[in-house]
């Protein structure tokens, strides 16, 4: 619209351009003849010439103004036609101009709109993912809130190693909160041949220490949660060689199962002083990934113990096997045997079917003419001899 409005503008301009430039002209031509006729007017009054001579006079200044009118119109002619020219051609590029100002603002439309549809949709894809960030603070506040309670917490942790025990060994390889003689409850026993015999499995998550140590800001807060937390896992790890290592009951060995990851990463990480005491007590730290290796080594175990408690069940089922070999090898022998005699029998019975067809043979070849009729005993003798001979 604004282009639109600049083109009509100059057109119009240009328009009062032409017209004031026909008018100074004609203004000019106008002058220049009334200054010619009033010099020569106030010569011819000086010199007090003839009448003729004026009249000459004014008939040139007649015909020069007649001229100049008439090179004045074709001049004005010629301007108007240029005027309409440049008109047309103005209102030519006018309407260019706007149709493709139009089609620009269509296609600037068209595709306002779609960015439009576009941003709604990422707007609306915003505001679901703002909603599941929003209650996924709520859940984040809530397990923190459940993380704080330290029973909750424990029972917790009991829940996943129960889990993960329950998973890998079979029933019957492992109790839960078992007593022992010392009167101490245990989260878990697994049951092992001796050696080593029942190990006491306990679960540990010291969060509190490890949150402030993850939580501090500088060097002094981080030192002292260094220290509580390296205060609380001793601890954890002195409890549990006191209470679930039992000489004659428990191995002499137990586990501290930690049910995240992240804080035994922790202790191998930063502290693994921490680690090297549990070796010394005995007391092995697991996650819930080692504890499932642990226990696939544990169902191995179990398993190789039940292979040996039932080998001589197996020993009595093998020897039952070779015996059902040694009878089957017996009748395979007897049924070879009674395949040989069929295999004689019937090479006897071909002998016996080639006999009679030799014989056949030679019942056809024994002439019965007239001429065998008459023939001399020594004939009928030879052709008797060669039958007996052929049935040998």
């Amino acid at each position: 619209m604004v282009a639109a409005r600049k083109l009509q503008a100059c057109k119009y301009f240009s328009g009062l351009m032409v017209m004031s430039l026909g008018e100074v002209v004609v203004l000019g031509v106008a002058l220049l003849v009334a200054a010619i006729a009033l010099f020569i007017a106030l010569r011819a009054g000086k010199a007090g010439g003839s009448d003729d001579r004026l009249a000459q006079l004014t008939g040139r200044l007649s015909q020069m103004a007649e001229s100049q009118t008439a090179a004045l119109a074709r001049n004005a002619e010629q301007l108007q036609a240029q005027e309409r020219a440049v008109t047309k051609m103005l209102d030519e590029r006018l309407a260019e101009v706007t149709r493709r100002i139009g089609d620009n603002l269509q296609k600037t439309s068209e595709k306002n709109t779609e960015v439009l549809g576009v941003l709604q949709e990422r707007l609306a894809v915003i505001d679901a993912a703002q909603k599941n960030i929003t209650e996924l603070s709520a859940e984040v506040v809530s397990l923190q809130d459940i993380l704080s309670n330290k029973q909750v917490r424990g029972a917790i942790g009991q829940t996943q190693m129960e889990d993960l025990v329950r998973n890998m060994l079979p029933p019957g390889a492992f109790d839960f909160q078992v007593t022992l003689s010392n009167g101490k409850r245990a989260d878990c026993v697994i049951r092992l041949p001796n050696p080593p015999g029942v190990i006491a499995v306990d679960s540990k998550y010291p969060h509190e220490a490890f949150m402030r140590m993850i939580a501090s800001t500088d060097e002094r807060e981080l030192a002292l949660a260094e220290a509580a937390f390296r205060t609380d896992v001793m601890k954890h790890i002195k409890d549990i060689a006191e209470k679930y290592i039992v000489p004659g009951e428990t191995a002499d060995s137990a586990i501290m199962f930690v049910p995240a990851e992240s804080v035994f990463a922790e202790l191998h990480d930063r502290f693994p002083g921490l680690v090297e005491e549990g070796f010394r007590r005995r007391v092995y730290i697991v996650s819930p990934t080692t504890l499932m290796a642990t226990l696939n080594t544990v169902r191995a175990i179990l398993k190789d113990a039940r292979m040996r408690e039932q080998a001589h069940i197996i020993q009595t089922e093998i020897s039952k096997m070779m015996d059902d070999v040694n009878r089957l090898d017996d009748r395979v022998a007897k049924l070879a045997t009674h395949f040989g005699q069929t295999q004689k029998d019937v090479e006897d019975i071909r002998i016996s079917t080639g006999k009679i067809l030799k014989r056949g043979v030679a019942i056809e070849n024994i002439q019965l003419d007239d001429a065998s009729a008459h023939a001399p005993p020594e004939d009928t003798l030879l052709a008797g001899e060669e039958l007996r001979r052929s049935l040998q």
